[in-house]
């Protein structure tokens, strides 16, 4: 019994503690925002130092403030932004310019705001630290709302894949011997092939990363050249084998027939 009320105690206090600590991390996120986005020409990569634009719309401005400030970011480079709002009727209510990587825009219900877009175009930035995996991304736009006092709440952002050539040349022939690589059931001579390509791209020799990268392509389509032709030998044999056990019965059973003859 002593034991039994131990550990009521022990679960209860483990229970508080939980609740506790779930009540603490809602009271750190925050109530998620209820501002609507949608999007337009978010592209899901670039090439570093190519153009980039897209346009961002958000509607249901109201449900948990009446007035708050937009703000958005970015890692575009040469950036501008331009922030036009509409009234219910779908009317221009104002229209405005922002240079930079950030700007910010008052919302307010007072001034019969509906809906908000904001266009951004910019110039995909330099990748600082070449990864294959996870691979190279920057923030497109990312989007706040905030208030006076120090609320703030993300109601969204957009990452896109960056590359330069080179890159793209060289992960374009790695994700080919991983398909070349995954076809063949799996070699172990490509696979160590392919992770020195990798570890060549991460190294940002991209030239070599392609090589080795074709070089896991080949070993990988050899190897699997080699099993189909391994699997229709035994197939061969397989069907050889059969076609004994056939003419080894018919001559059995023939041989049978002619001892009967004999008997009679």
């Amino acid at each position: 019994m002593g034991w039994l009320k131990m550990t009521k105690m022990s679960w209860s206090r483990c229970s508080k503690a939980f609740v506790t600590a779930l009540l603490v991390l809602a009271a750190a996120v925050g109530p998620a925002v209820a501002v609507s986005t949608s999007t337009e020409g978010v592209p899901q990569e670039a090439q570093v130092g190519n153009e980039v634009t897209a346009t961002y719309t958000f509607t249901e401005l109201y449900t948990d403030y009446e007035s708050w400030t937009l703000r958005g970011a970015t890692n575009l480079t040469s950036v501008t932004w331009t922030v036009t709002k509409f009234d219910q009727a779908d009317n221009q209510i104002s229209q405005q310019s922002y240079d930079g990587g950030e700007f910010e825009e008052a919302v307010d219900i007072s001034e019969d705001t509906a809906r908000v877009e904001v266009a951004i175009r910019g110039t995909a930035p330099a990748i600082e630290n070449f990864s294959y995996d996870p691979a190279e991304q920057f923030t497109l736009a990312q989007f706040e709302l905030r208030r006076q006092g120090g609320t703030q709440q993300e109601i969204t952002a957009s990452n896109v894949y960056h590359y330069t050539e080179e890159s793209k040349q060289a992960r374009d022939a790695i994700e080919q011997a991983e398909s070349d690589i995954e076809a063949a059931g799996g070699d172990a001579e490509a696979e160590e092939t392919l992770q020195r390509a990798i570890d060549a791209y991460n190294s940002e020799s991209f030239g070599v990363a392609a090589d080795l990268a074709n070089d896991a392509s080949s070993q990988a389509q050899q190897a699997q050249s080699t099993q189909n032709r391994n699997q229709l030998i035994l197939y061969a044999a397989g069907g050889l084998l059969v076609v004994g056990l056939l003419v080894g019965g018919v001559l059995y059973w023939r041989s049978q027939g002619d001892d009967y003859d004999k008997l009679r």
